[in-house]
């Protein structure tokens, strides 16, 4: 039986990055968005706070914190470190999305070498974010002419001695122009499929590595998104995850698709934390411009509105919280994963475009917050997968399933 009933720890957590948040983060959000980035000496501070602040896991086996928040089962035994990510990444979002992407830490580059990586590999690279400053990884699989058509990807990769060398060229890399290293993803030959499929781990500084250009967005303008150009890069055959032995089949492909199941409700979980931010500030705002108690048609539909909107924002909660228990109970939750991201994008879009609708002529001001939220929706039904490409995942899934009761 499910039981989405928050521990007492769950609830302090709760509490405390919603106090941070809403005191720290919030403050400088459109400052943020507007300087196109978050400063360096803010990230630094959340690095050098107890426990520090990161953005993606790193494991005990190499410098992590021991029993860590959501490492420890609680007292029913239940694993939560997935329902813990979720509680965090939903506060963060609600603060500023854009501040969360921007937290150092292996980010999405994070869980491939932590599924597909040798033991040295997981203790050489995940173990750099123990390391005094700031250190990022990042996941690079989107190319100009493959997105979430992840078996389209025409980076090629041969072997020449005990080097691999790369060519090709990523884009939309959260992260990418800053990181120590990226996970990219290549093929062999296109024409073997997924089976051609290879991970790698790319250095920052290695020949033939560099930075395109600099996105400029439309939302979640504070976080860096980079093109990556790979020009007869040579990377060692120690950097190709899990050694050779693991590309028996298709498990390249299914290294790129085991991420997803991990961090779809996560983009989810900042959906929800977007809306919810885009509720109540509606709520407040209708709270401060019309008295509800009085029986004109006008008031009783924003009271309407902001119920639906509301009722929209727990359910898409209550479908992450599902996948990410799955993910805790260890039970295969691709098609749930895909159903939360997909449903928490487009609710929140919808929720982030009724506030700016009940705010009026003052939702499109630049100093309102509503403004932004609405711009940086947009990208939660696009990256991680298209809607498009959820829906298709969840089909093909339902349709392989027996009948349900």
């Amino acid at each position: 039986m499910v039981d989405f009933e928050p521990t007492s720890q769950q609830h302090q957590v709760k509490e405390f990055i919603h106090h941070f948040a809403e005191s720290v983060v919030r403050p400088m959000s459109l400052e943020a968005d507007r300087a196109h980035r978050t400063p360096d000496e803010f990230l630094l501070r959340l690095v050098a706070m107890q426990g520090g602040m990161t953005m993606g896991e790193v494991p005990a086996e190499v410098g992590g914190e021991e029993g860590g928040v959501g490492e420890t089962p609680d007292a029913r035994g239940k694993k939560q470190k997935n329902r813990f990510a979720l509680i965090a990444a939903e506060e963060m979002a609600w603060g500023d999305a854009s501040v969360l992407l921007n937290l150092p830490g292996p980010g999405l580059g994070g869980p491939p070498v932590q599924f597909m990586g040798t033991p040295e590999q997981r203790q050489r690279f995940l173990g750099l974010f123990k390391q005094p400053g700031l250190h990022y990884g990042a996941y690079g699989l989107t190319e100009p002419g493959a997105g979430s058509d992840v078996s389209a990807i025409r980076t090629r990769c041969r072997k020449e001695g005990h080097h691999w060398i790369l060519n090709g060229r990523k884009c939309f890399i959260t992260n990418g122009a800053k990181a120590d290293w990226v996970v990219i993803f290549a093929t062999q030959d296109p024409s073997q499929g997924r089976a051609g499929h290879r991970a790698f781990v790319v250095e920052k500084g290695t020949p033939g590595f560099s930075v395109g250009k600099i996105e400029e967005k439309m939302g979640l303008r504070a976080s860096e998104t980079a093109e990556l150009v790979l020009e007869d890069v040579r990377v060692p055959e120690e950097n190709l995850l899990g050694g050779e032995a693991h590309y028996q089949g298709k498990d390249g492909f299914m290294g790129a698709m085991k991420t997803f199941d991990s961090s779809r409700p996560m983009v989810g979980a900042m959906a929800v934390g977007i809306a919810r931010a885009a509720c109540d500030y509606a709520r407040d705002f209708v709270k401060d411009h019309y008295p509800l108690a009085r029986a004109l048609p006008r008031y009783i539909q924003l009271g309407q509105q902001l119920a639906e909107m509301r009722r929209m924002v727990d359910a898409g909660r209550l479908m992450c919280w599902r996948a990410a228990w799955m993910a805790d109970e260890g039970i295969p939750n691709a098609k749930e994963a895909s159903m939360a991201k997909a449903y928490a994008a487009k609710m929140a879009m919808k929720v982030c475009a009724d506030a700016v609708q009940i705010l009026g002529a003052h939702g499109l001001e630049r100093h309102q917050f509503v403004e932004k939220w609405y711009r940086d929706i947009k990208v939660y039904d696009i990256f991680e997968g298209t809607g498009q490409i959820q829906r298709i995942v969840i089909s093909k899934r339902i349709l392989k399933e027996p009948p349900s009761f």
